[in-house]
């Protein structure tokens, strides 16, 4: 009997992330397989919740809304940077998504919402914050953890 998908399980398993219009935002299909613990933080609420209770040579597909996703933009995640504190080979442009350094030498995604007088909006919410995905996933090997 295959064993059923429950949290700290091992899993491994194919899978590919998708907004709702299509566009793929990652993939694992064309490349080594991801293996995670069910609970650890590497999926999103709602994409463990579409695994659990699922077993290997299962396929999946998931509509998962922003709740159960990457949560909703949020204002206080705004902030206006001086163009001049851009490196002077970066034009910045409403809807790119940049890298910035953050605390601990960490790097955070910013998505430019407008430039201004002399400003740029950035806003430092999860680039997926606010959208419904699609998650597909084929899972190849459950294996509960050790005791």
């Amino acid at each position: 009997m295959n064993k059923k998908i429950d949290y700290n399980d091992i899993v491994t398993l194919h899978f590919k992330l998708s907004l709702e219009d299509g566009t793929q935002i990652e993939s694992s299909f064309e490349d080594e397989p991801l293996i995670i613990s069910i609970g650890d933080g590497s999926l999103t609420e709602g994409m463990e919740q579409a695994l659990i209770g699922q077993s290997a040579g299962n396929s999946i597909s998931a509509i998962i809304d922003p709740e159960q996703g990457f949560g909703y933009p949020d204002k206080d995640n705004q902030h206006s940077i001086p163009t001049d504190d851009f490196p002077s080979d970066l034009q910045p442009e409403a809807g790119q998504i940049i890298a910035f350094d953050g605390p601990n030498d960490e790097e955070i995604a910013g998505t430019i919402l407008e430039i201004k007088n002399q400003e740029v909006i950035v806003d430092f919410s999860h680039p997926l914050a606010g959208h419904t995905l699609i998650f597909e996933a084929n899972i190849i090997q459950v294996v509960a953890p050790q005791e």
